[in-house]
């Protein structure tokens, strides 16, 4: 195994947590959506088959947690064919470096999202001054150095296609980072969009502690380009998503997705981008 792997120098156990930490809800036959802390991530795959991918990598120090959750779902010893990141921020891609190295398993990511990955790039600092509540105030705390997967991350395919995930495709979803995506199938329209959208608002504890379903844009305190951050979010919603599994906060499916992701395509520029921040450009409101 290659020992060049490595963690951000900052990578550390943040204590953030919510009441949806360990629970695991299974939105349908062969998609699992597991919380960790205050981040979810996912296992798409029928359980009675040894065919299933991992979405995200959670929290620092949740690797246990992660192999415990997709054993007991898919068998003892059983490991996933891939993992897939929809981004490399820390909450995202915490314990990918541990769980390479237990399942010896390749990466995928899209090329934008490379430099974070391969310890050549640090995303900016998290804007503390963002408008948005407590958790804004808290993300100076936050690992933000590049991890280094060396030779384990490869490059999603440019046709669209999602190694071991038949039937989904990526799309490329920037703004909250350049090389963001979100997985869609077609056939039910199941939506994977990591932090494209969330459905709780990010920024503040209280409905991050209590988890309580907002349809919300990108977390602030990370989002460092709003305008592509918007394009994004009107992408998905002509996709009309019948059900979403988001980075942070429950699943949603029915006419609550589609009424509330149609209301924050159209009213972005007030719900989603902050008043005040580092990455607000004026010229966008």
């Amino acid at each position: 195994m290659d020992k060049d792997m490595n963690y951000g120098s900052d990578y550390h156990y943040i204590p953030a947590t919510s009441i949806g930490s360990g629970v695991s809800t299974q939105v349908l036959p062969d998609l699992l959506c597991h919380t960790i802390q205050i981040v979810n991530i996912m296992l798409v795959g029928n359980p009675n088959s040894n065919d299933f991918v991992l979405v995200d990598a959670g929290m620092p120090d949740s690797a246990n947690e992660i192999i415990s959750v997709t054993e007991e779902r898919f068998g003892s010893n059983s490991s996933p064919k891939a993992i897939i990141l929809t981004h490399g921020h820390f909450d995202h891609v915490g314990t990918v470096v541990d769980l390479v190295k237990h399942w010896d398993v390749p990466v995928y990511a899209h090329e934008q999202e490379l430099p974070f990955l391969t310890g050549n790039m640090a995303y900016p600092e998290p804007d503390s001054t963002v408008e948005g509540g407590m958790i804004a105030k808290m993300s100076p705390m936050f690992p933000n150095e590049p991890i280094d997967l060396s030779k384990h991350i490869e490059i999603l395919p440019a046709d669209g296609s999602i190694p071991h995930m038949p039937g989904f495709e990526w799309i490329h979803t920037p703004g909250h980072t350049p090389g963001h995506v979100s997985l869609f199938r077609e056939e039910d329209r199941s939506l994977l969009a990591g932090d494209a959208f969330v459905t709780v608002k990010q920024e503040d504890l209280y409905k991050v502690l209590t988890q309580q379903q907002d349809i919300s844009g990108p977390p602030r305190y990370f989002t460092t380009d709003w305008k592509a951050a918007k394009h994004s979010v009107e992408k998905l919603e002509k996709m009309n998503p019948h059900i979403a599994i988001t980075g942070h906060g429950l699943p949603i499916t029915g006419e609550f997705l589609t009424n509330g992701l149609r209301k924050l395509a159209k009213e972005f520029d007030q719900m989603a981008i902050p008043d005040y921040g580092k990455f607000v450009d004026k010229n966008i409101h």
